[in-house]
């Protein structure tokens, strides 16, 4: 009876991780549709080109060797082991089934993989419409090989931080989803490169005023969030890591909930903002509020009450607002609010989960995104700098002025839409 109890457990929680995963998965097209739809038409092409390849570039450089980096300490496929089904069943045998979760690792690793991407996704959006876009193909595979698994290293991963401290057993730090693991990390990477590129032409007067730049189609935007909105069920959902019993089946109804709960308040929050701000509506803060509100709760979803999650979310959708339009102040041009969505919310996150989980400190929260943050700023700024000194990660002035898409892909995205040039 023992055995078949395991052999249902294996399968239900293998099955939960690979549908969790597959959600995620998808936030890969509600990335695509959200940026597409917040460039200008002319550099429509190139994002999309971007966020399929930086995909399938973390697929690869995470099996090659971010797994092993990231879980084992290792490099190059030491952390994917052939396990077969009787070493699994033999090796449950040997050690007795308490219950615990269980699964293939190879769903496991296909959980782990979406996470680096959406990472990387983040990245794309805020260099987006200036950036080289080969530049940037050779930064994912640094990002998404070696950076990135170094930090989950560290924190998923259990190691210690360059041999030094523990952030989970000395600090107590402790991201369920990654709020900081992957949104913050994603947006320190981001920040690195905007510094080094600069803002887009014709952003900034040269008194400091920001000007719109309007994207191209808000409709595509607005199906990316709903995309994403959808899929972060997976992200946090699957977190749970396991499905087969009463507890984490009521665990994972939670999770839903909250973070449901989180984004509908975040946007409710973000679109009252900026109407009292700008005195209309903001369709672009209305979006970027949901997923302020998403970002905030991923940090922990299974231990607040639905109505502490909705104020948390609440709380993430005046932030966002603020972020972006400080960001502007500063002349930090990121063209969909990826840094402040997902660093600036992915930080308050961190330290929102005190306040619901009792064996979190604020201390050990702010160390452990102190952590994240300034390894992966540091160590992006020096890869980007190595970009920009050996062959530019900037495009001509030519090429941003009549767009990406021809200069870099050499097709455009609308062509019935745009005038014949000779």
């Amino acid at each position: 009876m023992e055995s078949q109890i395991f052999e249902l457990q294996y399968a239900i929680d293998t099955f939960y991780f690979l549908v969790c995963g597959a959600l995620v998965m998808w936030m890969a097209a509600g990335f695509s549709m959200l940026e597409a739809g917040l460039v200008r038409a002319k550099n429509t092409t190139e994002i999309l080109t971007k966020n399929i390849a930086l995909y399938a570039i973390a697929c690869f450089m995470y099996l090659a060797c971010g797994y092993a980096v990231m879980y084992d300490g290792g490099f190059f496929l030491q952390g994917i082991e052939a396990f077969s089904l009787d070493e699994v069943l033999g090796a449950s045998a040997e050690n007795g089934f308490d219950g615990d979760s269980v699964y293939s690792p190879a769903s496991d690793f296909f959980f782990q993989v979406v996470f680096v991407a959406t990472a990387m996704s983040i990245v794309s959006g805020a260099v987006a419409e200036r950036m080289k876009l080969w530049a940037f193909m050779v930064f994912a595979v640094v990002m998404t090989g070696l950076i990135y698994p170094l930090e989950g290293a560290w924190t998923w991963g259990g190691q210690a931080v360059f041999g030094l401290y523990n952030l989970g057993d000395d600090l107590g730090f402790s991201d369920f989803a990654g709020s900081g693991i992957v949104h913050m990390a994603g947006a320190a990477a981001a920040l690195a490169g905007v510094l080094l590129l600069g803002p887009r032409a014709g952003k900034y007067t040269p008194d400091g005023r920001a000007n719109a730049l309007p994207g191209a189609n808000l409709p595509l935007a607005t199906l990316g969030t709903f995309i994403l909105w959808m899929g972060w069920f997976g992200f946090n959902g699957g977190s749970v890591l396991k499905l087969g019993d009463a507890a984490n089946a009521h665990s994972v109804a939670l999770v839903f909930l909250n973070t449901n709960a989180a984004a509908a308040t975040g946007l409710i929050a973000a679109i009252a903002t900026a109407r009292l701000l700008f005195g209309k509506a903001d369709l672009t803060m209305a979006l970027n509020g949901a997923l302020a509100g998403l970002v905030a709760i991923t940090a922990e979803p299974s231990t607040p009450t639905p109505l502490q999650a909705s104020v948390f979310g609440l709380v993430a959708g005046v932030v966002v607002v603020f972020s972006i339009v400080g960001l502007d102040k500063l002349r930090i041009d990121d063209p969909v609010g990826a840094i402040s969505v997902h660093g600036v919310v992915g930080l308050l996150g961190l330290m929102l989960v005190p306040l619901s989980n009792g064996d979190t400190t604020f201390g050990g929260q702010l160390a452990g995104a102190a952590t994240i943050f300034v390894w992966v700023f540091a160590a992006s700024l020096v890869v980007w700098f190595a970009l920009k000194m050996a062959f530019g990660i900037r495009v001509s002035e030519d090429e941003e002025y009549y767009g990406l898409d021809i200069g870099e892909c050499g097709l455009e995205a609308y062509p019935e839409f745009t005038s014949v040039r000779s």
